[in-house]
């Protein structure tokens, strides 16, 4: 009777630890053929089990999707009489049509059921970033309105898909931005492998559409085509028409609704791309948050706020910067949409950049040597948004590298003769260091412990010490030394500190106004990178335009992604 009851109650004993006293006779039963045994110790880890052969078998899918339609592009580029862009439109149709009904599944079903959200990632979804995933998905139903109402005019030149695409486009936008602005910090708990699945093809379907965008210039051949036909009909050298084919020719009906579009069309093309980039970006976290179970964090979660309070130098030379460009971005504009810009407007581009990189360089470095100062510690709970942060801080960073690059090679194989070439040459070197130093500053500030007041801190202080005294009986007179103690040196510390808060707040804030300035320069527009002709000539214009749509994007989402970065390294500080 009692070796039965021994027996019984062995295995769960066994299932938190092994007794030393244990009787003779135990170490002769089996308890890994107990079921008890078997899963009270392994729960855990066939939960991670399961969620790594999902989070697997979703990101084989999302690859299997990007490689048949990376197949289906670059058939289109390299044999476009096999594989057409209309063929590539039906494929990416499907596609978002798919995303689309998933999405509105997960709205209307998934999340419904019971139990299905029960965490939320606070550090998810930045209003920063959904605020910017709005604006580009704004211009991007406009650009698709202008591809609409461009095909429209010259409808007996153009197919059906030519107005079906971006219709469908325009109902995929939609959705997708109303499902990343209410869910982006879901940690869904039910349905994973189908959620995850979904969330990985909406992310390839997104990927295609940039990858489509940077390599198809077919639409902007078309148009620029037409724009010299224009110059030469005002200069009463050519007749206005276009040549679709060889056996059709396509008349405008209203010549001023074609040059409103195709203005449309070229002003807010890399405003796609950007939405499809930051897209992809929140989609990824919350890909890696399906069955997230959140738990208390090492360190309480600071709310900080953002206040000018102590700041001067930094708002001061930033908004000087920000003037300055505005007023450099609007000469270069009048003179890039009267007769094109010319060598002095270029001049005066390149020389506005050679000024303020160095600066911000300086800056992000004397930031850092702050940053290794501090005495603050590091914080290394696990983190998906941050760790993605970081990863789109080095990936996006190769945009601007890589085209600065590509133009160094150009302008020294060309032995660069004049101003101009030179500074250009300056002005990709520069770039360079500058990108490298920012990220730096940027990804030790993001993991970095926010520096609490001393009001809280002693606030904090009290609560522990209050817990301590339950625990250990300490007497109230104890306690309230203690306290004082903690206080005075925390005082002490924070008075040594505050020549470093100070400062690293003017960097960081001198450093948002100057990337907002050099996001809004590139993406309305400004593109000297593509118009000096110096590297267009050089790779040809097919290369160049794709090496320009592929690192522009990146670019200007690395200076609205810096931004945000810097204000929470700014608000921590």
């Amino acid at each position: 009777m009692s070796g039965n009851k021994a027996s019984r109650q062995k295995p769960c004993h066994h299932c938190k630890s092994r007794p030393a006293s244990a009787p003779a006779g135990a170490s002769s039963i089996h308890y890994e053929k107990f079921w008890l045994y078997r899963h009270c110790s392994s729960v855990q880890q066939s939960d991670r089990q399961a969620q790594k052969a999902g989070q697997l078998f979703s990101g084989l899918l999302a690859m299997n999707v990007v490689f048949l339609g990376s197949a289906f592009i670059s058939s289109m580029i390299f044999n476009n009489m096999a594989i057409t862009l209309v063929d590539v439109w039906i494929l990416l149709s499907i596609l978002k049509v798919l995303c689309v009904c998933w999405i509105i599944y997960y709205l209307l079903g998934t999340r419904r059921q019971p139990h299905a959200v029960l965490y939320q990632d606070s550090h998810a979804g930045a209003v920063w970033i959904r605020g910017s995933m709005l604006l580009f998905g704004s211009c991007s139903i406009l650009l698709s309105v202008c591809h609409i109402g461009y095909s429209a005019v010259v409808i007996q030149c153009k197919s059906s898909m030519e107005i079906l695409f971006p219709s469908i486009e325009i109902l995929f936008i939609c959705t997708q931005a109303y499902f990343l602005w209410h869910h982006s910090k879901d940690c869904i708990q039910v349905q994973h492998n189908f959620t995850r699945c979904g969330l990985m093809l909406t992310i390839a379907t997104n990927l295609l559409l940039w990858l489509l965008a940077v390599t198809n210039d077919t639409l902007h051949t078309e148009i620029e085509a037409q724009l010299r036909q224009v110059e030469q009909r005002l200069a009463g050298k050519a007749p206005f028409s276009h040549v679709c084919n060889e056996t059709t020719s396509c008349t405008y009906p209203n010549t001023t609704i074609c040059e409103v579009f195709q203005k449309g069309y070229i002003l807010l093309y890399p405003f796609n791309t950007e939405f499809c980039l930051v897209c992809c970006s929140v989609l990824y976290v919350m890909w890696k948050n399906v069955g997230r179970r959140i738990s208390h964090p090492q360190f309480p979660h600071v709310k900080s706020k953002f206040k000018l309070q102590g700041v001067v130098f930094g708002p001061l030379l930033g908004t000087t910067a920000v003037i300055i460009g505005i007023c450099v971005f609007m000469i270069y504009q009048v003179q890039a949409t009267s007769s094109g810009p010319n060598n002095e407007v270029f001049v005066i581009y390149y020389s506005y950049y050679l000024v303020l990189l160095p600066l911000m360089s300086m800056g992000a470095v004397v930031g850092t040597i702050i940053h290794a100062l501090e005495k603050k510690e590091l914080d290394t709970v696990k983190n998906p948004t941050r760790s993605l942060d970081v990863v789109l801080f080095m990936g996006a960073a190769l945009g601007q590298i890589g085209m600065s690059y590509f133009s160094i090679v150009a302008i020294v194989a060309s032995k660069p003769t004049n101003l101009l070439h030179s500074l250009i040459l300056s002005h990709s070197v520069l770039l360079i260091f500058q990108t490298i130093t920012q990220n730096v500053f940027i990804i030790d500030g993001l993991h970095r412990q926010p520096l609490m007041s001393p009001s809280k801190e002693e606030e904090m202080k009290e609560e522990q010490n209050h817990e301590a005294h339950d625990q250990r009986r300490v007497s109230v007179l104890e306690l309230g030394q203690e306290i004082r103690k903690v206080s005075l040196s925390y005082i002490h510390n924070y008075s040594h500190l505050n020549w470093k808060r100070r400062a690293l707040r003017e960097i960081s804030f001198f450093l948002v106004l100057c990337n907002i300035i050099l996001w809004i320069m590139p993406t309305f527009g400004a593109h000297p990178v593509f118009e000096n002709g110096l590297e267009k000539r050089f790779y040809g214009y097919s290369t160049w335009f794709t090496i320009v749509n592929f690192g522009l994007p990146l670019s200007v989402f690395y200076r609205m992604h810096s931004v945000g970065g810097l204000l929470e390294v700014y608000v921590t500080a």
